[in-house]
């Protein structure tokens, strides 16, 4: 079975997806040099045992991390299959030059020194555009993304709790080596803030909102949302469960400004209409982005 897309070499998307790697791979090493590392912060994944075998044993966090993250690619591959292609190994082999060459450079002090808080912060900022960039590319980070990937092959247990599993027990080894009950509380707040930042990377922001409308003036509302709001949806057929009487759901989807239009609308013509409103974390398809131009990014 083939996981990797193929693309022409050193086209522009070629050029630009590398470039992206490079350039979050240089983001993600700043935010562990300059902020994480320096307070013995231990936020999961390889750069986690890497920050506590640095304080342990002296070793370079980048070189380790490095050595953590080339033999588990290979064994993925075998057990996996080829779903690690060029772009996951140029992003890891970027960050971990770009991790101790900025140390080389600057040095091993905070740039924040008397606020970890702000250091946590910051540094989970840095990481999760990082990610973000190389998420972009269709690239992984490897490390304990593919540990939980091959546990989850033989255990079926979803690959997302085991990564939460995975990360959790880095951080409880930073906990036991450093013998700081905050480093754990600090490091949770580097995976939040990160991972916030990569969904927002990878998924954009939005402000549309899905609405789900029972009422009993569905007809009225349905050209409101037509002919006043431009704007499409669909008709569900439901039926109550007190009643058991015969409903019509309209569901649509509409932005922030014209969820108040449409509230006031309802609230005019059926004051005893049942209406849900959710966040909508994207939404593809006509009259939004296409599925087309999302792929293609």
């Amino acid at each position: 079975m083939a996981f990797l897309t193929k693309e022409k070499a050193f086209s522009w998307k070629w050029i630009l997806n590398y470039l992206m790697i490079v350039v979050g791979a240089f983001i993600l090493a700043a935010g562990f040099v300059f902020f994480i590392t320096p307070h013995k912060i231990v936020p999961g994944g390889v750069y986690g045992i890497s920050i506590v075998l640095h304080y342990l044993l002296g070793t370079p966090v980048g070189a380790m991390a490095l050595a953590f993250d080339v033999p588990l690619t290979l064994i993925a591959i075998k057990i996996l299959g080829p779903r690690f292609g060029a772009k996951t190994v140029v992003g890891f082999v970027a960050t971990a030059v770009f991790v101790d060459g900025l140390t080389y450079l600057y040095g091993t002090d905070p740039l924040i020194t008397d606020d970890v808080l702000l250091s946590s912060i910051v540094g989970g900022v840095f990481s999760g555009v990082g990610l973000g960039l190389i998420f972009k590319t269709k690239a992984t980070s490897g490390g304990t993304d593919i540990v939980a990937m091959i546990i989850s092959k033989y255990t079926h247990l979803p690959v997302g709790r085991l990564l939460i599993l995975v990360d959790s027990t880095i951080v409880l080894f930073g906990l036991i080596v450093f013998k700081d009950w905050k480093i754990p509380f600090y490091s949770l707040i580097v995976i939040y803030i990160a991972g916030k930042i990569l969904d927002t990377i990878l998924e954009g922001i939005s402000y549309d909102k899905v609405l789900f409308i029972i009422s009993e003036e569905t007809e009225k509302i349905k050209r409101k949302i037509i002919e006043d709001l431009n704007r499409g949806g669909t008709l569900i057929g439901g039926k109550g469960m007190y009643h058991g009487n015969d409903k019509t759901i309209l569901f649509t989807v509409v932005n922030r400004r014209e969820v108040a239009i449409l509230q006031e609308f309802i609230h005019r013509v059926d004051p005893r209409a049942f209406v849900t409103v959710l966040n909508a974390s994207e939404i593809l398809g006509e009259g939004f982005k296409s599925l087309e131009e999302k792929v293609e990014k």
